[in-house]
């Protein structure tokens, strides 16, 4: 084994790092391979290496440079021989992840913010750094406490980070971290959306606000907020609650509740709506919010305090423009779907200072059109085995018949009224005949009704504004999947309400590294940012010695960081992130100890 001296090239300042390369023959000669990055080298450790190659290689000492600074006096031998034989790499962690999360962490300034907030009292490890720890550990590999302490801790590289032991990061203080960053939630959520305000250049004007479930492992007896209710995973069977969550247009987050898992869509948006008057004041504000939080009472409400709205409407109000569905006055948003301002038909469904705007998109229509289709052929087969059932004397009598007519419609709701079915028994047998009209049903396939009390008249601009309502639900999307917020194993209220402020500042965490690569020209995908940065690496590099008499020395152990791929070099230069040669060096004086310290 020796080292050699790499000089980059590249623009800016001339940099040089030394690496550990190893000698092996091969078939075609001799080969060398990398083993260890070494980093810089100070004037003390490059004066030692210099004089180690050149005692290797047979030759006398270098003699001193002219106007050479004088290698600092640290108590070390002037040489040390080491023992290349046995130099190894040892205790292999994750590191590029961390560190991504962990600057991420203190470009949004959390780690003065809670510094301030949880001064730290005699506890061993100090509540905004147990804070850090989990919502990094969020960030990077969503998991549960218990897997934080097992496995992502000792594994990554958040010790050298945070000043942390491993030893020190247990559940029961991670579920302590819980309580104590819970009673933080409003100054967070204030000091979130004035940060990201100054990174982002945010507006607040126009806010969008959705819903969603989440649901819980066990029974959660002992929690009040776990009900049943409509769930937005699939999962009727399990206790849930429901969260609020408001965005920007860009889908930064504002701020975020907690309700119990039985209450309906419609009765959060007063409250929200307070929440969000108590931080900003109240103006003329835009709400965008889907049809399911859409109530006479609650826009009501929103026009008394003098808020502006574009809501989406039910479906039944779409019987109402049926006279619009012409192919006059329609306007192309894009390509596939077309917009119109409409007048509504009924009375006191809408109010007269509103503007309707009728859309339709073809992919929706193709949709919803084959749906339709499928619930029409399984009517029809429903019907055509009643009719068999009847001719062949199984099925008996008018009220049975009706019986299994209302199952057959409670299956297949939604053409129950396309279809006229008539049973008459006639000489003690039945008769089923039956009249289908899906055209009604067909002609509104495709087709959604917005309502809105802004000036703006210009339908495109209407629409334009309120599809930015996929922003939150995209955002409900990366909360869920990427950092799994579902499904819930906490069954205390208190540690609930904690791990969904986890995850709320976990993504933001994630959307100001999306912002970031969008400033930087690197698109919005902090997944694939996330992937090459797992690949790098640190380690410690074990480098034995032997003293003068051939005896086993001290132990130098330098804990170095991987260098990436070129490809993720060039993703790092563009963030202007750069990443360190090296942790820490460590002198072990006894060989025993060696063994402790892996």
């Amino acid at each position: 084994m020796f080292l050699r001296r790499v000089r980059p090239r590249g623009r800016g300042r001339r940099q040089e790092y030394w690496v550990l390369l190893e000698s092996y023959r091969t078939a075609k000669g001799s080969r060398h391979r990398v083993v260890a990055y070494l980093g810089k080298l100070s004037a003390k450790e490059l004066s030692g290496w210099e004089k180690l190659s050149a005692r290797l290689d047979g030759k006398s000492p270098p003699m001193p440079r002219l106007f050479a600074p004088p290698p600092a006096d640290d108590g070390c031998p002037e040489v040390a021989s080491v023992d290349l034989k046995n130099v190894r790499l040892a205790n292999l962690r994750e590191f590029g992840q961390a560190y991504l999360a962990w600057t991420l962490w203190r470009v949004l300034g959390l780690d003065e913010l809670l510094s301030g907030l949880m001064p730290r009292g005699q506890e061993g490890v100090p509540w905004a750094t147990t804070a850090a720890i989990l919502c990094i550990a969020r960030f990077c590999h969503p998991s549960s406490e218990l897997h934080v302490e097992r496995h992502f801790y000792p594994k990554s590289a958040l010790e050298d980070l945070l000043g942390v032991a491993a030893a020190q990061v247990q559940t029961d203080r991670l579920y302590r971290g819980l309580d104590h960053l819970l009673e933080q939630k409003k100054p967070i959520e204030r000091h979130l959306r004035e940060r990201l305000g100054q990174l982002f250049e945010l507006s607040y004007d126009i806010l969008l606000y959705d819903l969603t479930s989440t649901y819980f492992e066990g029974q959660c007896a002992n929690n009040a907020m776990a009900k049943r209710g409509y769930s937005r995973d699939s999962r009727p069977d399990c206790p849930q609650v429901v969260i609020a969550l408001i965005v920007t247009t860009d889908g930064y987050p504002l701020g975020h509740e907690v309700f119990d898992g039985n209450t309906s869509d419609v009765t959060t948006v007063k409250q929200m709506v307070e929440k969000v008057e108590n931080d900003y004041g109240k103006c003329n504000r835009t709400w965008v919010m889907d049809r399911g939080n859409v109530s006479r009472e609650n826009l009501a409400f929103i026009r008394e305090r003098g808020g502006q709205y574009i809501v989406g409407t039910p479906k039944a109000m779409l019987r109402q423009v049926r006279g619009e569905l012409t192919n006059e006055g329609w306007q192309q948003v894009r390509e596939g779907i077309k917009v119109k301002c409409v007048r509504c038909e009924g009375d006191g469904k809408s109010d007269g200072s509103e503007t309707l705007v009728l859309c339709k998109s073809e992919d929706r229509t193709a949709k919803e059109s084959a749906m339709l289709g499928r619930f029409v052929k399984r009517m029809e087969e429903g019907l055509a085995a009643m009719n068999k059932s009847a001719g062949s004397g199984r099925l008996k009598g008018v009220p049975a018949a009706r019986e299994r007519l209302g199952r057959l419609q409670e299956k297949n709701w939604r053409v129950a009224n396309c279809f006229e079915v008539k049973i008459e028994e006639q000489d003690g047998r039945l008769s089923i005949t039956w009249v289908r009209d899906e055209h009604k049903k067909q002609d509104l396939c495709g087709c959604y009704l917005l309502r809105t009390n802004l000036p703006e008249t210009d339908p495109v601009k209407l629409w334009q504004q309120y599809i930015q309502l996929v922003d939150a639900e995209w955002a409900f999307r990366i909360t869920k999947d990427e950092l799994e917020l579902r499904p819930v194993w906490h069954q205390n209220e208190k540690r609930v309400k904690a791990h969904v402020l986890v995850c709320f500042i976990a993504y933001a965490m994630w959307k100001t590294l999306g912002g970031w690569m969008k400033a930087s020209g690197m698109g919005d995908s902090p997944r694939e940012l996330l992937e090459e940065m797992a690949a790098v690496k640190s380690g410690d590099v074990v480098l034995p010695t032997r003293n003068a008499d051939g005896s086993a020395g001290v132990t130098l152990l330098v804990r170095c960081v991987t260098r990436p791929d070129e490809h993720t070099e060039v993703l790092l230069n563009r963030l202007g992130i750069k990443l360190p040669d090296h942790l820490r060096r460590q002198r072990l004086y006894a060989p025993a100890k060696e063994a402790c310290a892996m």
